[in-house]
């Protein structure tokens, strides 16, 4: 309805357009623009004199330096990547042949873009912006520059691109030379070449795009350089695509051929065979859907690719090959393989119970119910014939038997089982209001109307039996937003659209019933086609870095057998000519090789990725019991469906998400009134929020396991009314959050006050504006009251979009209910004396109602009001209603004066964030006095100040701009006092602080008398709720005489039935009434945000995650979402690329090296589906416009689809390697951006379960990715990471002193430990350190995680584990095998007085060395925060050996390996000796003491941000603050912390005030100086006894 007006259209409505510094000479005529057209500047003069045009380097930072300082880990953290190939096409647009090696340009040569906003240019450009396209319906900041621009306009056809000015071939303009030393720059203007003749005008591309497609040669330079890199990878592609043809062939898939001439449908209830389909000859697909990734036939050969693709498992499978082969293995035959299988079937059990929940969630909407109309027939003979006796009944029948063909019966609130066009409706003028937000997020109902040809055939549902119809439509394809068909009938053929289909997953409201046929089913329906067909099996990002790392061990394993086998044959060579026993036992080369491979291949330990899903397993659990993500509201706790990609949590780089559902409430909610100058704040939230209804809920509750998954049903709340706000029940302080308390003050009065002076004082000019104004609220809308009992709590209405149904229910919380409504009439119940009096019935006769519609961007209702007068009443975007006042002239003036200002502030602001991100250094360095126990003054000095240091650093990084956003002024009720906003405060009896006295005070009627400063207030009002992110509307009205209504009733009664151009007719008698209107006032629709997400956003922008919103819904209503939410700043640069407005390849080059300059201090892209399909058909365009994405701050697109919203994520996650991207939505056509996603993450919202049930992840709240990523994904990273450089330390460690050992035993293969003890290294001993250090693992605690986000980069950076991290635990690894077994063979092996040097004693000491030594590093050093679980795994590791040792001298038998004196040895020989205790003992503390050495010295000399961190932790005030920082998203799961830290942090303060008070005692000092209250003063000192003084 009119409400729609605000959001739908341009980039206007009632959606303020923001524009920062860059662009805020736009209104002065559009001089700012030049800058966006110059891609590079050319320069006159001779070759040699030209400076260097471009600065290339790919390692130039895209923002200022952050500081001055030397590079640190942080400030990687802090900077951002720029794109070469973007400089590169920018180079290449402008001809210029492209430097391999990076130049620099002079920066007097390049245009700053940070003070922009303070030039002053007068040089015209030209239009990008087509004369003939349509209008958008921009505000009227936007119209202003829009019209300044366009009369520069060089022409329709010309395009703007940077060019050498000695090539130059068109008209060239010139600019103001900014360096006097260069030479003047120029802008080419050329005729676009003809499409036709471009080189992708030969590929193949639908109609639609190829009429909107932009010319190819608008950037011809680029375009040549694109193909000339296309050309480059031809070869590869013809690869490709010669294995994608011989792939089709071998599984003999055939590709559906389009049919001749679409789908044909014929409507006929009695037909009891099924339709075929023309285009493979076979009935048509039924409606069953699936969203698994396997089936019964392609499970196992998936799964046994997915587990072999680990590199680890494949080298297993290799090497248990070889072993099995007779001969060749000394440590059996099938030791590898067996448990290779039993540890492969593990992980394929666990992947197929996770599909299998899959399974019956598509098999419980499968057997859904649908009514199906089945007719029956009975054959009678009669004499004239046979005659067919039909009986017709609605069948039930589950969803996956449906066909096409099939005539289905919806009822209120019922789902569309499949793609239907409606054939009746029994709603008001048939009309059906259908709910799609499933499909494009969009919350506005639909209305959907059968054809014109099928409301007179389908007048019932008996002619449904009876009568017939034939439709042809398209074939299923994925256009979500265009249909095309015909229906014909008797005859007549009718077209059909998008407005007689209802889709998959779409719900019918506010409509009895609805009839409709089949026309696609199952796989073929739209929400279908959009989706992921075969999602891919995600694997974590780290596996491919441990595949690195395990093709580094083999080629060591392979090195180190090669090398024993070499030095075999040399040593065999010298040796056995002098010992008789090695005569004629000569090995062959081959055998000793593969051997040697079996001896080491347990460098890579089988169970490697075995003990990883282990811990991946524990992982999952921890998640889920995490009650800081649990909602109480829903009952719903966070739900890990897999484990697979735990780690993938804390490196995520983009965040893609849906915005209804997702991002907000899909609640609306008026918010704020401007009427009369004046502007009031209408919050309710404080009445509907219970008590304690905080953002984050503090309480401890307990998780109910019955509710784990499932929605519970949300109690209904007590509807806020007019008494609640004049008894002042706004809740606690704690309670209220107002939509923009991130800002400052409230500067709005509330609407309690406006209505207490309204009824005080109803005789005041202003009291009759503002009860205008809520008559306008009241009546100008098309809902329909419907009662459910008595009081006007039993109401409720029934909307066509939520934005009047707030504005409905804000009037009536205002007094004025719209209580019953019929064709011609609205009954009003108004309270003009209070609640507490009787109302007062008026009935206004609807004379006439002019809907909304795209291109009016506003409604219109003639009514007559009881005392007779007429008034038309006109609410829509105020672009569209600012020109039809009876003071335009003076609101356009006005409108400019307000924008001024606005951009004035903007660049002040954009010039802050520049400067604070380039002041913001990195993360404070710890003092080594900070935690150092000690009374001396300067160790309290000196830790105060690193809290106050910390402090300071945590506001600069969370504040943002702190220019006042509000003139005070421009809010105050009377200008002539400038009242305050604390002067109404509610008193603490609930009143108005005023008092009665006061109440004709409160408003300055000569305010309200004067139109100029009324119109100025009104629009710096809109402009600020537009700030805010708020769908604004504009009100006007005017009273009409009966002469000039009987007029106009005329023409538009000729305009309504006229059966020629309609709807044109109608907006032209629309227009003729619109004029000369009254301002009513203004109003703002909030868009309710969840609860958490602004912050949410900012914490997630700090980590340096960029996010992407990617929604359905409309352009405006995406970009308010996007003040409200953060996403775009009041400071940011916003681009809209519309291939309406032209140019678009131009738009996105100047873009990039606008951002590339270094003077954009927030950068975000809009782009709307069309666009991006317009954009996706050009390959080279698509590859630029990923360049811009990538180096914007933030990306919105709207109206896409699912399957362009999938594509996107495609695109990122193929184009920027090593990140990690995270898709996040609520509803059915989220599914293919979640299944393409790295991680997917559902959100149980009011959508439904669809997304939740495919994701990887699903919560209840956005807010809770907060501790999700930044807490739980780092720590699960982190604990990955950890735990698969100690198993390959560990390994490395023990399997090279076998390796040092081969020396000693002539490289013959003998091994160093007893075969027994030697499996059991791995399952024993050493698997629970690792597997409780990556369970357990806490590097920093989970409030400091939160309240400094930039730590989160380290998995971004792969900082957890990477190449360097490997070489150097293996550095440490190999150091430490040689101490241990030189230790052990010099000091142990050579001793000539020891009881037993034989094999056994010496390898169970070096065994024993390093069962103790990893253990001990595993869980005493790597472990940060240990528990009596490092306790634990220690005396397991560790006692687990003693006692093996125990059992093994009791029970060994000496066959089994003669060569090992095993039994009784440890009682009798070397366990009785203290030399073989005390070198054991020196072992393992030398390499322990290096291990600590080493990391000491890493420490002092190169400390990372972790470590920093951790030491700023052990201080209790700097802990304290984290935790206050962070209290927000640990307000339930962190309570014992926080205890244990106040205890400590209260014993802390009472040890400082002792030592306090010892210092501030006085003390004799040398030479009589005393020193009290801490000041060192001089005193004469007393005579001593018996002295003379004389």
């Amino acid at each position: 309805m009119a409400e729609n007006g605000a959001v739908e259209g341009g980039e206007g409505g009632g959606m303020r357009r923001r524009r920062s510094v860059q662009d805020s000479d736009e209104v002065d005529g559009g001089e700012r623009r030049r800058n966006d057209l110059h891609a590079i500047e050319t320069f006159e003069g001779p070759p040699s004199e030209q400076p260097q045009r471009l600065r290339c380097s790919g390692n130039a930072d895209r923002r200022p330096s952050m500081t001055p300082a030397r590079k640190r880990k942080s400030d990687e953290m802090l900077s951002e990547t720029v794109l070469t190939a973007a400089t590169r096409a920018a180079a290449i647009m402008a001809g210029d042949v492209v430097p391999s090696l990076p130049v620099d340009v002079p920066s007097a040569d390049t245009a700053s873009v940070s003070n922009a906003g303070s030039r002053n240019r007068r040089t015209p450009v030209a239009s990008r912006i087509r004369p003939r396209r349509k209008d958008r319906g921009m505000s009227l900041r936007s119209s202003l520059f829009t019209k300044s621009y366009d009369r520069r306009a060089i022409g329709e056809n010309s395009f703007v691109e940077m060019q050498p000015v000695s090539s130059s071939a068109g008209h060239t303009i010139s600019r103001q030379r900014t360096d006097k030393k260069g030479s003047e720059p120029s802008v080419t203007v050329s005729p676009i070449d003809d499409y036709a003749s471009s080189s992708s005008a030969s590929q193949c591309k639908p109609p639609f795009l190829i009429q909107d497609m932009p010319p190819a040669s608008a950037l011809p330079n680029y375009q040549h350089w694109a193909q000339r890199q296309a050309n480059r990878h031809l070869p590869m592609k013809r690869v490709k695509e010669g294995y994608r043809k011989s792939r089709k062939l071998l599984l003999r898939i055939h590709e559906t051929p389009p049919s001749k001439d679409g789908r044909h449908v014929r409507v006929d209830a009695s037909r009891s065979e099924p339709l075929i389909d023309d285009r493979t000859g076979r009935p048509h697909i039924d409606n069953t859907i699936r969203s698994s990734k396997y089936t019964v036939w392609n499970f196992l050969p998936q799964q046994v690719w997915a587990q072999f693709g680990k590199l680890a498992n494949f080298y297993f499978l290799t090497v248990s090959t070889l072993q099995m082969i007779p001969g060749l293995s000394t440590t059996g035959t099938y030791t590898t393989i067996i448990p290779l299988l039993f540890f492969v079937s593990i992980s394929m059990a666990k992947e197929g119970y996770e599909d299998l929940r899959r399974h019956r969630l598509d098999k419980g909407e499968n057997n859904s119910e649908a009514r199906v109309l089945r007719v029956s027939h009975s054959p009678l003979k009669a004499a004239g014939g046979e005659l067919r006796d039909e009986s017709s009944h609605w069948a039930s029948i589950k969803w996956r038997s449906l066909r096409v063909g099939d005539i289905v019966k919806l009822r209120r609130d019922e789902p569309a089982p499949a793609d239907l066009v409606l054939l009746r409706s029994t709603g008001a003028n048939d009309l059906a209001y259908v709910e799609t937000m499933a499909l494009d997020g969009e919350t506005n109902l639909k209305p959907k109307q059968p054809p014109s040809c099928l409301v007179e055939l389908y007048n019932s549902e008996d002619s449904i039996r009876v009568n017939q119809a034939d439709l042809v439509v398209e074939d299923p394809n994925l256009d979500l937003y265009n249909f095309e068909g015909k229906v014909t009938t008797g005859g007549r053929t009718a077209p059909l659209t998008n407005n007689e289909v209802l889709y998959r997953g779409s719900i019918l409201r506010n409509t009895p019933d609805a009839i409709g046929v089949v026309i696609y089913s199952g796989e073929e329906c739209k929400i279908r086609m959009n989706a992921n067909k075969n999602p891919r099996i995600k694997a974590p990002s780290l596996q491919a870095i441990v595949n690195k790392v395990v093709l580094i061990i083999v080629c060591f394993v392979v090195f180190l057998a090669l090398f024993n086998t070499i030095a075999y044959r040399v040593w065999h060579g010298t040796k056995s000519n002098r010992r008789w026993y090695l005569i004629r036992a000569k090995v062959p080369f081959a055998h000793t090789l593969v051997t040697f491979i079996i001896m080491f291949n347990t460098m890579i330990p089988l169970s490697l990725y075995v003990s990883m899903e282990i811990i991946k397993v524990v992982q999952m659990f921890l998640l889920n019991s995490d009650i800081d993500m649990y909602d109480e509201v829903s009952d719903t706790p966070l739900e890990a469906r897999t484990s697979t990609i735990n780690e993938e949590l804390g490196q995520v780089s983009y965040i893609f998400s849906d915005k209804t559902g997702t991002l907000t409430e899909n609640v609306m909610q008026f918010r704020k009134l401007s009427v009369a100058g004046t502007a009031w704040l209408h919050d309710m939230d404080s009445v509907r929020s219970p008590p304690g209804g905080a953002m984050l809920m503090n309480k401890n509750k307990k998780i109910r396991p019955e509710g784990k998954g499932k929605m519970a049903l949300r109690k209904p709340l007590p509807k806020p009314g007019l008494q609640d706000q004049l008894d002042g029940n706004f809740g606690s302080p704690c309670q209220r959050q107002p939509l923009d308390a991130h800002r400052g003050p409230q500067h709005e009065l509330p609407t309690a006050e406006m209505i207490r002076y309204i009824q005080r004082r109803p005789h005041t000019l202003f009291a009759q504006k503002a009860k205008m104004m809520i008559l306008c609220m009241a009546l100008c809308h098309t809902c329909l009251p419907e009662r459910d009992g008595d009081g006007d709590d039993a109401l409720s209405y029934q909307a066509a979009s939520p934005d009047e149904l707030a504005l409905v229910q804000a009037a009536r919380e205002l007094g004025f209910v719209a209580y019953e409504r019929d064709i011609s009439a609205l009954v009003l119940k108004i309270y003009p004396n209070g609640l507490d009096r009787e109302p007062v019935y008026e009935r206004c006769e609807v004379l006439d109602v002019i809907e909304f519609s795209s291109k009016r961007k506003r409604m219109s209702v003639v009514v007559r009001f009881p005392d007779g007068r007429i008034c038309l009443m006109c609410k829509g975007a105020d672009s569209a209603v600012i020109r039809r006042l009876r003071c335009a002239d003076l609101a356009h003036q006005k409108s400019a004066e307000v924008e001024k200002r606005v951009n004035e502030r903007r660049s002040i602001e954009a010039q802050q964030a520049l400067y604070r991100r380039s002041s913001v250094g990195s993360f404070p360095r710890t003092s080594s006095q900070l935690t150092r126990p000690s009374i001396a003054r300067s160790s309290i000095s000196k830790a105060a100040a690193a809290r106050d240091e910390i402090d300071d650093w945590l506001t600069g990084r969370a504040q943002d701009a702190t220019v006042p956003r509000r003139d005070e002024r421009h809010y105050s009720p009377r200008p002539s006092t400038q009242l305050g906003r604390s002067s109404v405060a509610q008193s603490e009896s609930g009143g108005s602080a005023f008092g009665d006295a006061y109440d004709d005070e409160l408003v300055e009627d000569s305010l309200a008398a004067n139109d100029g400063l009324v119109i100025e207030r009104c629009l710096q009002h809109i402009n600020d709720f537009a700030t805010d992110g708020l769908r604004t509307l504009l009100y006007g009205y005017r009273f009409l005489d009966d002469d000039e209504y009987r007029n106009w009733k005329k023409s538009y009664h000729d305009a309504t039935t006229s059966l020629v151009n309609r709807q044109q007719r109608i907006e032209e008698a629309g227009e003729l009434i619109e004029q000369q209107l009254e301002l009513g006032g203004a109003t703002a629709i909030e868009d309710k945000l969840q609860s958490g997400v602004p912050e949410t956003i900012d914490r997630l922008r700090r980590a340096n995650i960029k996010m992407w919103m990617l929604t359905g819904d409309k352009r405006e209503t995406a970009i308010n979402i996007g003040h409200s939410c953060r996403l775009i700043k009041d400071y940011s640069s916003v681009t809209v690329l519309d291939h309406e407005t032209g140019h678009v390849a131009q738009k996105v080059a100047a873009f990039i090296l606008e951002i590339n300059k270094g003077g954009v201090a927030h950068a975000v892209v809009v782009i709307d589906g069309h666009t991006l399909s317009i954009i996706e058909a050009d390959a080279p365009l698509h590859a630029l416009f990923l360049e811009l994405a990538i180096l914007a701050d933030s990306v919105i697109c709207c109206r896409a689809s699912p399957s362009q919203k999938a594509g996107l994520v495609h695109a990122i996650r193929r184009r920027i390697k090593d990140s990690v991207t995270l898709a996040i939505g609520d509803g059915a056509n989220d599914i293919a951006m979640i299944q393409e996603a790295h991680v997917g993450i559902g959100i149980t919202g009011k959508e439904g379960l669809q997304a939740a049930r495919v994701s990887d992840y699903s919560i209840a709240q956005f807010r809770f990715l907060t501790k999700l990523l930044l807490v739980h994904g780092r720590w699960n990273y982190i604990r990955t990471c950890k735990y698969t450089v100690g198993t390959f330390g560990k390994e490395l460690l023990f399997y090279l002193t076998q390796a040092l050992f081969q020396r000693s035993a002539g490289y013959t293969g003998t091994s160093l430990y007893e075969s027994w003890s030697l499996s059991m290294f791995n399952t024993l001993f050493t698997s629970l350190v690792v597997i409780f250090l990556g369970i357990f693992e806490q590097d920093l605690r989970a409030s400091t995680l939160i309240a400094v986000p930039e730590l989160y980069t380290k998995g971004q950076r792969n900082g957890g584990f990477n190449l360097r991290i490997y070489l150097g635990w293996m550095f440490i690894a190999a150091s430490q095998a040689i101490i241990v077994f030189y230790t052990m063979r010099s000091l142990y092996g050579s001793a000539g007085f020891t009881l037993d040097q034989s094999l056994f004693p010496l390898g169970d000491m070096t065994y024993t060395a390093c069962v103790i030594i990893i253990a001990v590093k595993l869980q005493l050093i790597e472990q940060r925060y240990r528990t009596y679980m490092a306790a634990l795994g220690l005396f397991l590791a560790v006692g687990g050996w003693l006692l093996w040792n125990l059992v093994l001298a009791l029970t060994y038998h000496s066959s089994m390996n003669p060569e090992y004196y095993v039994k009784g040895s440890l009682f009798h020989t070397f366990g009785r000796n203290a030399l073989w205790w005390l070198v054991l003992l020196l072992t393992v503390t030398a390499c322990l003491a290096y291990e600590v050495a080493v990391r000491a010295l890493k420490h002092a000399i190169f400390p990372t941000d972790v470590e920093t961190f951790q030491t700023l932790e052990e201080d209790l005030g700097v802990r304290k603050r984290f935790e206050e920082a962070s209290a927000p998203w640990l307000g339930n799961g962190s309570q014992s912390g926080s205890a244990e830290s106040k205890g400590k942090a209260e014993e802390q303060a009472r040890r400082e005030r002792e030592v306090q008070d010892l210092l501030d005692k006085p003390r004799v000092m040398e030479e009589g100086r005393v020193m009290k209250g801490g000041v060192e003063t001089v005193e004469d000192v007393a005579p001593a006894q018996g002295y003379d003084g004389s």
